[in-house]
């Protein structure tokens, strides 16, 4: 009897293809909007984690990311479209790093483009999930799993250059809980937590998103502002004057 009952479970597996599950969380999501958003741009706090359970821990009050997609994404885990990320403390900056198209920098210049690659190669995944559905990427199912009390299916997306993602959705409401990939730091996981709808246009978000290396906690974002498809001046991802110039005499 135990035997049918696991040949049966395995079959409702099978029959829900991975298409149909990302499908699903597409559409909750946000549909075509969530696909294309142009850009984003999302505020709130962080907490950072030091390496043992003694801490430190290191709250940060503004925590801010200004995003401009690039709708011809390939590459899971490579800097695409522009980023700039800031993190201040009490009116103070305590990182910053920005991507403008072409080149890395952070608040101390211009990194180095293996540098950078290293970096992006460590951080950049989640958005690849847009481009799941295109042609060129493969879906796979994996075991499904357990997380924070949800029952999520699990999702691989391999890129066309054979990179693969791993995704957790929601199986009850649909939503992107989980991602998880290999880097050079090791392996990397994202879960996703305390969603909400906005409204026009309609956009579902995570408003707390904790990152993990290898399983040990990194750090958690809390954000409690978020903006879609809103005008981003290039500039606001562009270098300082003062690095620019540097760089360009260091030639």
């Amino acid at each position: 009897m135990l035997a049918v009952v696991l040949v049966m479970a395995a079959a409702a597996v099978e029959t829900e293809s991975p298409r149909a599950i990302i499908e699903r969380a597409v559409a909750v999501a946000g549909g075509e909007l969530w696909l294309n958003p142009q850009t984003l741009v999302l505020e709130g706090s962080a907490d950072f984690y030091g390496p043992t359970a003694a801490g430190p821990v290191r709250h940060v009050d503004e925590y801010r990311m200004w995003r401009a997609m690039d709708p011809n994404r390939s590459a899971a885990h490579a800097a695409d479209g522009k980023l700039r990320i800031t993190a201040r403390m009490a009116g103070k900056t305590l990182f910053e790093i920005g991507y403008d198209g072409a080149t890395t920098w952070n608040d101390k210049g211009i990194v180095p483009k293996a540098e950078a690659d290293r970096y992006w190669a460590e951080n950049f995944g989640f958005g690849i999930i847009r481009q799941a559905l295109k042609q060129g990427f493969t879906l796979e199912r994996a075991p499904d799993r357990d997380i924070g009390g949800h029952a999520l299916k699990m999702v691989r997306v391999i890129d066309p250059a054979g990179v693969a993602t791993l995704f957790g959705i929601d199986a009850r409401r649909h939503f992107i809980r989980y991602m998880g990939f290999a880097t050079p730091r090791g392996w990397h996981e994202r879960v996703y937590d305390d969603f909400v709808i906005g409204k026009n246009p309609r956009w579902l978000q995570a408003r707390e998103v904790t990152l993990f290396y290898n399983g040990v906690r990194q750090n958690s974002v809390h954000w409690k502002r978020f903006t879609v498809g809103g005008a981003i001046p290039d500039s606001q991802f562009s270098p300082p004057r003062e690095f620019t110039t540097i760089a360009g005499a260091a030639k």
